[in-house]
């Protein structure tokens, strides 16, 4: 027989209980109120539990679908702490703002830190956001012959927000049961009364005691759950800073400088951690150096926004502590998806601070942890570049290279994910930085995230990679030579991000000509006349250098030159009154290397270094100046002009002989032409200039003529066309310079086509 209660607050420490606190008015979370001085004080995080139904064969257990109270993490947790979860949990959640379920989510099935002094084992906590209801089932591997581990709750935190202030239980709504079970009991939060002992590992012990291997965590008595045993929260701690000042019974080791800067870090206090549930002294690195980073991920959603990422990691702080056992964070550093970095585990940021990260290699190492799941998906670049910055500044702290291996004693026995087994004691090589799964059957940091470690070694490691010079500004390029004769920008990019680069330089034949911060992207510089070898070399932050493929600029100030100035000619094609074919030719060359050659006038057209003419046409009747300017890679120029005047000479302005007959067309030059069937019958003009059209009608029945140039035979001329055309320009004749000269047509008089027609002529002057 069950009976239902209402506790009052002072009631929630009895054991055999099991339920949710109940909050009056309580609609964002917990809060945090501020420090007499104006820091932001403590944020309260919550925690609940519901047991889970095992089946008969002890190979399942769930939760069946309900109701709860609010809250945003979760996980599931176990009675040893040093049984290993050997299959699959999963769980969904209902959304507070949406009300609806969320897909399963599977639980990484042991956090596989290893902290000494544990009082559960349990899952990687999951950030699941604002939730008032939950399910969870839970099955054994297949091939495990053992059942699942006794004593399987969900624990369930509310981080707080730290926005509602002065909250504090209003009740507890129990289930007292006839025959509690004690160990299985939900905790309420309260600190057990037995202090944790820090991780044993090689190395651990003073120098005066023999070394002693790291003992499995099962080798220590397993505490009382702490709902068994009823003891008073400890006081709050009287350090809001984010590195509590230990007490003098804890030796701490010095901060040494680090050959890279420290990169912004918010502080316990920044992140609103409960000094009060974790009041043991931190704890060091026995050799007080850390020769390698251990990688994770938290296994979590990576759907939080970057505003909820403290309360992600309060609630991680939580379930460490309150759930687990812990005495604190079991990581040294988070980094959310922002690239915000959160101090983790107390003792200082900036010493060799013993965590609970990666079992076995506590000791030697510090973690690293980046908000979210990582197995398909990589992190963000601002998380990638965060976790390089902080990498590189603890491990230079040591002088220890983060491209470069390390040899760890284990502190136990152990298993990689990929199947390697050592001994206790056994020494190890790992890379400096490396994944939680190198050292740990897990699957953290996630496959995407542990593909991604060569580059976050580059990063961190030095030197900057990707270097290469993209462009140069102000000069000209031909083939893989840039050519200027004036100050110039030098462009370049890197792959390597800017926060992890001190400056670059600007390498002219070698020596430096500018520098720059590491978020520069290019630099000026003026170049001496001459060939120049141009490079930029990149300073990391660990004092590594790399220097780009060198450009060659060539420096000149010498100008183009027209070897053949532009000049007109009259071409063939279609006439006009508005539109007289014509030639324009000219040669541009330079000493260094010609880029073009613009026409600005009367239009605009621009032409190759190698391009020496273009047909063009001209107004008749007006005088047109052509003006052309030649430009070298450098920059520099040359002009030059040709001046010309298309002039229209009808037929009737002609001398002539024999018979010519009028015809009449509006596709005649005026209206008409002169036709004529007769042997010798001719037309001379006379004209001053140097260059000559004849204009002519043709057809498929057009014959031949004969054309005279100063009185001397030039060509023989057949105007039969397929097709019919009009005001045809069908011979040209141009000179070097203008003079007087005379063109004369003699009909031929061809068999059985002896016709031509003519429409004038056109010169140039």
């Amino acid at each position: 027989m069950k009976r239902r209660r209402l506790w009052g607050a002072a009631a929630t420490t009895a054991v055999g209980l099991t339920g949710v606190l109940v909050f009056q008015q309580v609609t964002g979370g917990s809060g945090s109120e501020a420090l007499p001085d104006g820091r932001p004080g403590p944020v309260k995080a919550q925690s609940r539990t519901e047991r889970l139904a095992a089946s008969d064969d002890g190979r399942s257990a769930a939760l069946p679908q309900r109701d709860t109270e609010p809250f945003s993490m979760l996980g599931v947790t176990w009675t040893d702490p040093a049984a290993r979860f050997a299959g699959t949990v999963e769980v969904r959640t209902r959304s507070v703002d949406s009300g609806e379920w969320s897909r399963w989510l599977r639980l990484e099935g042991d956090s596989g830190q290893g902290e000494r002094g544990a009082v559960r084992g349990g899952t990687e906590p999951a950030w699941v956001g604002a939730s008032d209801g939950v399910e969870v089932r839970a099955r054994s591997g297949a091939a495990i012959s053992a059942g699942l581990p006794a004593g399987l709750r969900l624990d369930m935190i509310d981080p707080g927000s730290g926005k509602v202030t002065a909250m504090e239980p209003a009740a507890f709504s129990v289930e007292e049961t006839e025959q509690p079970t004690p160990t299985d009991s939900p905790s309420d939060g309260a600190e057990t009364s037995q202090t944790p002992a820090p991780e044993a590992s090689p190395g651990d012990e003073s120098p005066t005691t023999p070394p002693t291997s790291e003992p499995p965590v099962s080798e220590p008595p397993v505490p009382p759950d702490p709902s068994e045993t009823p003891s008073s929260s400890p006081p709050p701690s009287e350090s809001a800073s984010g590195t509590p000042s230990p007490t003098p019974t804890v030796s701490v080791p010095p901060a040494p400088p680090s050959t890279a800067p420290q990169p912004p870090i918010t502080s316990r206090a920044g992140w609103g951690a409960d000094e009060s549930i974790s009041p043991e002294e931190p704890g060091y690195l026995p050799g007080e150096k850390i020769k390698a980073v251990v990688v994770h991920h938290t296994a979590e959603s990576n759907s939080y926004t970057c505003e909820q990422a403290p309360a992600v990691v309060r609630g991680i702080y939580a379930y460490h502590v309150q759930q687990l056992g812990w005495k604190d964070l079991g990581y040294n550093f988070l980094v959310d998806k922002c690239g915000t970095v959160y101090e983790g585990r107390k003792g200082g940021v900036d010493r060799p601070v013993m965590g609970a990260h990666a079992y076995g290699f506590n000791s030697e190492t510090t973690g690293i942890s980046v908000l979210g799941t990582y197995t398909d998906t990589a992190p963000s670049q601002a998380a990638m570049v965060s976790v390089a910055r902080i990498a590189a500044w603890k491990l230079g702290q040591y002088g220890v290279d983060p491209a470069g291996t390390t040899t760890l004693t284990a502190g136990a026995s152990g298993r990689s994910y990929t199947g390697k087994t050592w001994a206790n004691g056994a020494k190890l090589s790992f890379p400096v930085i490396h994944g939680h799964r190198d050292g740990y059957n897990t699957q953290c940091p996630g496959s995407a995230f542990y593909g991604q470690l060569g580059t976050l070694r580059s990063w961190a490691g030095g030197p900057v990679s990707g270097l290469a010079i993209t462009s140069i500004t102000g000069a000209g390029v031909s083939g893989t030579t840039y050519y200027t004769k004036a100050p110039v920008t030098v462009n370049w990019s890197a792959t390597t991000p800017s926060s992890l680069i001190s400056k670059y330089e600007l390498l002219v034949d070698g020596k430096v000509a500018a520098t720059t911060a590491g978020t520069a992207t290019s630099a000026k510089a003026t170049l001496a006349v001459g060939t120049r070898k141009v490079g930029v070399r990149a300073v990391h932050q660990s004092g590594k250098t790399a220097t780009s493929a060198a450009a060659t600029v060539i420096a000149e100030t010498t100008a183009p030159t027209f070897t053949t100035k532009p000049s007109l000619a009259l071409r063939t094609g279609t006439v006009n009154t508005t539109a007289v074919p014509l030639t324009l030719s000219w040669k541009a060359t330079d000493s260094a290397a010609l880029k073009e050659v613009r026409l600005t006038a009367p239009v605009a057209k621009t032409y190759g270094p190698t391009t020496y003419s273009a047909a063009h046409t001209a107004k008749s009747g007006a005088a047109t100046t052509w003006s052309m300017t030649a430009y070298d890679q450098a920059g520099n120029t040359a002009a030059a002009t040709a001046t010309g005047t298309p002039v229209i000479l009808q037929e009737t302005s002609a001398t002539r002989t024999g018979t010519w007959t009028t015809k009449s067309s509006s596709s005649y030059l005026g209206g008409k032409s002169y036709s004529s069937s007769a042997k010798n019958a001719s037309l001379t003009w006379t004209f001053t200039g140097r260059s000559a059209a004849w204009v002519v009608s043709r057809a498929t029945g057009s014959g031949q003529a004969y054309v005279y140039v100063d009185g001397v035979k030039a060509a023989t001329v057949d105007l039969k066309s397929s097709t019919t055309k009009y005001r045809d320009a069908i011979w040209t004749k141009t000179w070097s310079t203008s003079a007087k000269h005379t063109v004369k047509i003699v009909v031929v008089g061809t068999s059985g086509r002896p016709t031509i027609t003519t429409d004038g002529l056109v010169h140039l002057k």
